[in-house]
């Protein structure tokens, strides 16, 4: 068992949306994502280095 990482509610392993306890919830995380909520740290880049890579 663990704590669905939105609402903090009990999901166990089986359940069909692990590690969600819900849609819902599964939903609002995605949605954090496309909104620039959550981020994975990397080494910090210049403008100038972003456009010379796009």
């Amino acid at each position: 068992m663990m704590p669905c990482p939105i609402c903090k509610k009990t999901v166990a392993p089986g359940d069909p949306d692990f590690p969600f306890c819900s849609e819902r919830c599964r939903i609002i995380d995605l949605g954090n994502w496309a909104t620039g909520k959550y981020v994975i740290p990397g080494p910090p880049t210049s403008i100038s280095q972003e456009e010379d890579e796009g």
